[in-house]
């Protein structure tokens, strides 16, 4: 049984698989984040802009390729996607953290003609087994900026803002 975590190797996305070694991810697999539009592949959604052969179209194509990258443990797509201004100087996912799950909740802008975009979401995780397991979600509302033609993560939006 797969499991949707591993580590970035080169320009293919890998992940782990549960008691062997690592292999290719399938790029024909539905894609982690779930696929947009729903359903669709790896290589039909999260691929291209986590293989570094295409960026991002959208903030919310963005925000979809970075909890793909939170579940492949891929902290090179997340540092390259994360804004400068606001990244920290080292991105390491947790690879024990298994992401089971995204909803986007609201887009607001961020289309490919656009400089700014929010997109709010819920990603569900598990980790640890038997009577260590635990289960949560993060949920934030995200802010997005477009840069030299590339969407970048810029960070929560301001409870207050």
């Amino acid at each position: 049984m797969a499991e949707t975590f591993g580590a970035g190797r080169g320009n293919a996305a890998w992940l782990k698989v549960s008691g062997g070694s690592d292999e290719a991810l399938d790029r024909d697999a539905r894609c982690p984040c779930g696929g947009s539009p729903e359903g669709a592949s790896f290589a039909q959604c999260c691929g291209q802009a986590i293989e570094g052969n295409r960026p991002a179209p959208t903030a919310e194509a963005l925000m979809r390729s970075r909890y793909t990258a939170y579940a492949l443990a891929d902290g090179d797509h997340l540092f390259r996607s994360w804004h400068p201004r606001t990244r920290p100087e080292r991105v390491d996912p947790e690879p024990w953290v298994r992401w089971v799950g995204l909803e986007v909740l609201d887009v607001v802008d961020g289309a490919p003609d656009d400089t700014t975009g929010v997109v709010e979401f819920r990603a569900g995780w598990v980790a640890g087994e038997g009577a260590t397991r635990q289960r949560g979600e993060v949920h934030e509302r995200s802010r997005f900026e477009k840069r030299a033609g590339r969407w970048f993560y810029v960070g929560p939006v301001d409870a207050g803002a």
